[in-house]
């Protein structure tokens, strides 16, 4: 996408950011606000939270009144009525992720759901079913996407080639992340197609600040982070890979989170039949600033 495209539809755009008045849904924002995407001024949010917020970049400040779930399908039905092209963004929980997808679905508003967790195939069949434009991904970070492609790459074409190896998958995100990583949940299909039996179940979840540093990450990062080591050994020990990716702070992720908002809204501007889209897709086309 040309950087005049790119700035033509960004200007089209305004973002429901449904996930204020988390960190990741303030992250996001920022970087919606710094790409000249607008954000709308109402937001869904679970029980118990602040009526309100603010989100402030680079001398831009938008206040945001989020409503509780009671309210949420009246009003996304009314923001859509407000903005001509609204894409709601979702990094809520995991809880959330079904009933928030059936009301997107039911309104047929366009969304980027990057929370993990929930029943992922009502989650697909819905949206499917439905005709709505979406970006669903368990992971954003484009370095990350394009080593998930590889493993699925390399699975399909050399399948069973770690035969007989042993796997190990430790991940370490902040505290406030209740469920196991969407990532290495996938990643685990790949090494199965390699050719080595592992479960989701089998994950090494860490979630301990003190844990967390003792696996390595910095004090500074325990707030916002995501370390995944993935290793492979040998049935008698002596060989061993592995492959791992520490990602600090959550900034990385918010911009490919963007990327794909932009990546969707061309798609939605084309009128294109497919679509149901994940962030393999964007990098493929080559969309990711």
């Amino acid at each position: 996408m040309t950087k005049r495209k790119a700035e033509d539809i960004s200007s089209e755009v305004t973002v429901m950011m449904n996930g204020l008045p988390g960190a990741m849904g303030h992250e996001i924002s920022q970087c919606c606000l710094r790409r000249g995407l607008a954000i709308a001024p109402v937001a869904m949010t679970g029980p118990n939270m602040p009526a309100e917020c603010e989100v402030k970049e680079g001398g831009k400040s938008t206040k945001v009144r989020l409503v509780a779930p009671a309210e949420h399908k009246a009003a996304l039905a009314q923001a859509k009525k407000d903005f001509k092209n609204l894409i709601v963004i979702d990094f809520t929980g995991p809880p959330a992720v079904n009933p928030n997808s059936d009301i997107y679905t039911s309104l047929q508003v366009p969304y980027v759901m990057g929370t993990t967790g929930g029943d992922r195939e009502k989650l697909m069949k819905v949206t499917k079913d439905s005709g709505t434009y979406a970006l669903i991904a368990p992971n954003m970070c484009k370095q990350i996407v394009a080593f998930q492609a590889m493993m699925e790459k390399i699975s399909a074409e050399f399948p069973g080639a770690f035969g007989g190896y042993k796997l190990d998958i430790t991940e370490s995100h902040q505290s406030t992340k209740a469920d196991t990583s969407g990532t290495a949940k996938a990643m685990v299909g790949s090494f199965n197609g390699l050719g080595v039996p592992f479960g989701v179940d089998q994950i090494n979840k860490i979630r301990v600040p003190a844990k967390q540093k003792e696996f390595g990450v910095p004090e500074s990062a325990l707030d916002g982070h995501a370390w995944h080591t993935y290793t492979l050994t040998s049935d008698d020990g002596s060989v061993e890979f592995q492959f791992k990716h520490n990602v600090c702070g959550r900034r990385t992720y918010a911009e490919g989170v963007v990327d794909g908002v932009m990546f969707l809204a061309e798609k939605i501007k084309a009128g294109t039949e497919k679509r149901i889209f994940n962030m393999i897709d964007v990098l493929s086309e080559g969309k990711m600033v």
